[in-house]
């Protein structure tokens, strides 16, 4: 695996950059990855764990860098992963990818990111100006992992966080609706994969389970797999990488790369 630092995108006046992850063997799919830290901090040196455990079945993985909330307040986050994102798909072809084989791992603030990201491809007011303008923001996939899916602003209901966590303190019940991911399901939602473990007390697995239950509902592909007793932030646990990564890399096999060979049999 070679790890290549580039320049991506510009955001608050400055370079935003992102790690690229290639694997001896490509397979022709690509992966964003966006690591957590509530937002307000955490940086992609987080992710090569997990960059090197799907870069082993042959994803090309770009690991990128986001403004933070104590330097850029909301939308900053989404606008630098969408730039990230055309970035991406802009240099596919360079980097050996096909740009409609293109998914997203997203770990905690990371995956309520990635589940924006793919939720509001045409939400104008959520691209910003970072970069390769006009550029497709859709992903083929999505793999959610512990991901905040709704806020609250007063009294705290299933599955979800507090928008101050993300908007500050004087956040609306508007904004924080705006920025639910869960908000944005709908029939043509990417297939996506959540990993929550059902002893989480930073996002509770609810917030996997209604948004699981949401995509169900609209017929959009999803999946999940609760794991019990395990906390926020397991998954990058040394013993869980490479499981949790397995598992993902079979999601978006099937779904990305040869989902004929996962279908099931015609009745006989």
């Amino acid at each position: 695996m070679t790890r290549e630092a580039v320049k991506v995108a510009r955001g608050g006046g400055r370079d935003l950059h992102a790690d690229i992850y290639r694997p001896e063997q490509a397979n022709g799919a690509g992966v964003l990855m966006i690591h957590g830290g509530g937002w307000r901090m955490g940086s992609k040196d987080m992710l090569p764990p997990q960059a090197g455990a799907l870069v082993g079945h042959g994803f090309t993985c770009v690991a990128v860098e986001y403004r933070l909330t104590p330097e850029s307040p909301w939308p900053a986050q989404i606008h630098d992963v969408k730039a990230a994102m055309r970035w991406f798909r802009a240099n596919a072809a360079g980097l050996g990818v096909d740009p409609d084989k293109i998914a997203v791992v997203g770990n905690s603030a990371g995956g309520h990111l990635a589940l924006m990201l793919a939720g509001t491809p045409t939400v104008a007011e959520f691209e910003g100006d970072g970069g390769n303008a006009g550029i497709d923001t859709s992903v083929a996939a999505v793999v959610a992992v512990y991901p905040p899916v709704a806020f609250h602003t007063g009294e705290r209901f299933s599955g979800a966080n507090a928008a101050s966590a993300l908007l500050g303190e004087s956040a609306s019940p508007h904004d924080a609706l705006k920025a639910s991911p869960i908000e944005y399901v709908h029939e043509g939602f990417p297939p996506t994969f959540f990993l929550h473990g059902n002893a989480d007390t930073v996002v509770p697995v609810s917030a996997s389970i209604n948004m699981y239950n949401a995509l169900s509902k609209v017929g959009a592909p999803a999946e999940m797999h609760i794991y019990s007793g395990q906390p926020h932030g397991w998954a990058r646990w040394p013993a869980w990488v490479q499981p949790t990564m397995d598992e993902a890399a079979l999601f978006l096999t099937r779904h990305l790369l040869n989902p004929q060979a996962y279908a099931a049999p015609e009745p006989q």
